[in-house]
């Protein structure tokens, strides 16, 4: 039975999947703006902070936004994370007004839960296609986590 700790807590999932696309864009925008003031090879704390702070106030459109005029690397992904924000803004904005009173039946909970679990894979598929573009291969990693696992082979 789906209870409503259940949507609850795959909506809290989902908010987890979306925060991490966007710290991984603000990182990669982070790491673009340092290469591109010369901070690597003349390190200046203001300066990287002044950085900072202005790429940590952006919404995770404005990041996309950003972003996709900073580097081509993203070009390749751009139509996932455009699908990503949609998907997160509606999480944010209006998932439980077009739910609404589905929470209180067992029925409409599993509606909802079926929902989130959609919202979760695209927004994963964005997070992971981000990281392929920056050489990480989290599917890859996953394999190789579970094969070197020992309890996974009892």
């Amino acid at each position: 039975m789906t209870t409503l700790d259940d949507v609850y807590r795959k909506f809290g999932e989902v908010s987890e999947a979306a925060q991490l696309l966007e710290t991984e864009l603000g990182t990669i925008l982070i790491e673009a703006s340092a290469i591109e003031a010369g901070l690597i090879k003349s390190p200046d704390p203001e300066k990287a902070t002044e950085i900072y702070k202005k790429i940590d106030r952006n919404t995770l459109g404005q990041l996309i936004k950003k972003l996709g005029k900073k580097t081509e690397d993203i070009g390749c992904v751009e139509e996932l994370l455009n699908m990503a924000l949609a998907t997160r803004n509606r999480l944010a904005h209006s998932f439980y007004m077009q739910h609404n009173l589905r929470r209180n039946s067992v029925d409409g909970r599993k509606v909802m839960i079926d929902d989130l679990e959609g919202m979760h894979d695209q927004l994963l598929d964005a997070y992971k296609a981000l990281m392929l573009t920056q050489g990480i291969d989290l599917e890859k990693l996953a394999v190789e986590q579970k094969d070197g696992d020992p309890s996974e082979g009892d």
